[in-house]
């Protein structure tokens, strides 16, 4: 009976630091996921935490400092409208440049975009050639 009671004790607490761990790891992965017009009509409600957001890199807008690793862009719409400074540092993002579709994924604070990570899109070499008619 008491070796019963001891599996039965290992198994609850297994179990439970297991539930503890899946909940640690998806509380700490999930954030928010806006596209630009939806995180311009809610930033302020969403400040100082964790988010994604989709925009383009505005055009005439990116300062790099490669001696530093910081970059400062602005995040717009594709027509280079409604821009959301960015302020990064680390490693610049492979295929970074003006004009191109980007995901910052930071915090919104103090006006701009905090960045720890941004995430460039593919380039559209990859769809098929369109056919003339």
């Amino acid at each position: 009976m008491l070796e019963k009671r001891r599996f039965i004790v290992g198994a609850v607490l297994i179990a439970a630091a297991v539930s503890y761990l899946i909940y640690a790891g998806v509380r700490t992965t999930s954030m928010y996921y806006f596209n630009l017009d939806e995180f311009l009509s809610s930033r302020e409600a969403h400040a100082d935490e964790d988010l994604r957001v989709k925009g383009w890199v505005r055009h005439g807008s990116v300062h790099w400092d490669a001696r530093t690793n910081n970059l400062a862009f602005e995040l717009a719409h594709q027509d280079d409208t409604d821009p959301v400074p960015v302020a990064y540092r680390g490693v610049l993002p492979d295929m970074f440049a003006e004009g191109r579709e980007v995901v910052v994924e930071g915090r919104y604070a103090a006006g701009q975009l905090a960045a720890h990570q941004i995430m460039t899109s593919c380039p559209s070499k990859y769809e098929p050639a369109k056919t003339g008619s």
